[in-house]
């Protein structure tokens, strides 16, 4: 028996027809074909999981958040190797698409806040831009990045709470991230003082004052800044801000400022701007409440 007759009873065998369905024969070959593509669908969403827990372990992402990207990517990668593996062994799933669209459209209507939360959270995922550990300004509240699911983030505010914030609101809206070049939150305060006052002098006090501050509740890499921030209509407003590692102790950082500086200014005798009104009367008016002034009050009866 030559070569060519085995190569033709080889032929032969995977050419034989094992059935129909729904009018298409699967032969030997077309079997072998579905299970050489159901064995590598399996070990492409094995790999991939793999891949990913690597990839988004060094990015340091939340372990459940890693859990949820690894079972979306396996189950993904068996629905389409599955599929095709089913459409070439001839079986016919256009009818069972077409529902499946009309009740995805149904669903899709019913979880389309869910579905804009989770892309979202992949776009926070890929971009990077808001990790944990961040302090954030969200909708006028500050608060520190602690868990970055893939549907919504878990922040504490500065009281303690713990917020669940949808990860579109991160996306869609505009979020100070404090900490997004370093990881410094700055402190500022404000006050102002009389026209009258010694700016020079003011300005030493400040300095003076912060530079004490700092050395407490302050980092050394960058040091306080006092500004002359604008001339009210009141005041002179001064601005003194500290850069702090530990954001969430702002609240006693920022009184001892404000103390700081108020027996600064006292010891110095700067005096701390309110406002004020000066009412100015026209020549007549004053006139007339002159002679008002001057002329003896009438002896009652």
């Amino acid at each position: 028996m030559g070569l060519n007759d085995i190569l033709e009873i080889f032929r032969r065998f995977l050419g034989f027809a094992l059935f129909d369905v729904s009018g298409t024969t699967v032969t030997v070959a077309t079997a072998v074909t579905v299970l050489v593509m159901l064995m590598v669908t399996v070990w492409l969403a094995r790999v991939s999981q793999q891949a990913l827990g690597a990839l988004l372990d060094g990015r340091r992402v939340d372990r459940r958040t890693t859990g949820t990207i690894k079972s979306l990517t396996h189950y993904t990668i068996l629905v389409v190797g599955f599929t095709a593996a089913l459409q070439t062994a001839g079986i016919n799933l256009t009818a069972l698409f077409a529902a499946g669209a009309i009740f995805a459209i149904a669903v899709g209507f019913a979880m389309q806040s869910i579905a804009q939360n989770f892309v979202a959270g992949v776009i926070l995922l890929a971009e990077r831009t808001i990790k944990p550990g961040d302090v954030l300004e969200v909708e006028g509240r500050v608060v520190r990045v602690e868990m970055m699911g893939i549907r919504s983030t878990v922040a504490r505010s500065r009281d303690g709470e713990e917020l669940i914030i949808p990860n579109f609101v991160l996306v869609q809206s505009t979020v100070k991230n404090y900490t997004l070049a370093d990881a410094y939150y700055r402190m500022q305060v404000s006050v102002g003082v009389t026209y009258s006052s010694d700016m020079a002098r003011v300005r030493q006090t400040l300095e003076t004052t912060a530079k004490i501050i700092a050395q407490k509740w302050g980092v050394t890499k960058h040091p306080p800044l006092v500004v002359m921030a604008g001339f009210g209509d009141n005041a002179v407003e001064f601005k003194v801000a500290i850069w702090m590692s530990n954001p969430w102790l702002w609240l006693p950082a920022i009184n001892e400022l404000h103390e700081a500086i108020w027996w600064a200014f006292q010891e110095n005798e700067i005096t701390i701007a309110f406002p004020q009104l000066d009412v100015h009367f026209d020549h007549p008016v004053s006139e007339k409440f002159g002679r008002l002034a001057a002329s003896p009050p009438k002896a009652s009866e």
